[in-house]
């Protein structure tokens, strides 16, 4: 009897297979958050057979490059979700879902922040508003070297 193949991403760690095809089976666009050791990558991609097509990109680069503000804490995540929702709602994105990947969701942690930043920059994602992250966090005031946010994002636009 011949045995099953295991995909290399899959026994490596990387991919969820059974997850990717859930999200994929939804035919909507994936707004994709992988956090790393040291900066944040949040992506806007839409499914091709031929290969996923990446819409909008925002890194710690460019979060740097537009704000001057790196690494990634809430805060980070919070103004790189803002960019980027910005960004794909520039290019016609009106709703996504939320794609995590192999990362576990944390109630008001990094993922939560970038979530909320996505929200508030006007893209549709289905969330609970008991899932982000308090205001105070947001703000950085739990942060040695807080960022003034009020000046990158404007509420109520």
């Amino acid at each position: 009897m011949k045995t099953t193949p295991v995909l290399k991403r899959r026994n490596l760690g990387i991919t969820d297979y059974q997850k990717r095809y859930r999200l994929l089976k939804s035919n909507v666009t994936r707004a994709v958050v992988r956090p790393t050791n040291k900066g944040l990558m949040i992506e806007f991609v839409d499914y091709s057979p031929s290969g996923d097509l990446v819409k909008v990109t925002v890194t710690d680069k460019t979060l740097q490059k537009e704000y001057g503000v790196y690494g990634n804490n809430i805060q980070a995540m919070y103004l790189a979700g803002y960019l980027a929702g910005k960004k794909a709602a520039a290019k016609g994105i009106e709703s996504a879902i939320f794609d995590t990947g192999r990362y576990k969701f944390i109630h008001g942690g990094r993922l939560a922040a970038a979530l909320k930043g996505i929200v508030d920059s006007g893209i549709e994602i289905p969330a609970s508003e008991d899932v982000f992250p308090d205001e105070s966090r947001i703000n950085g005031e739990h942060l040695k070297n807080k960022v003034d946010i009020s000046k990158y994002v404007k509420k109520g636009e």
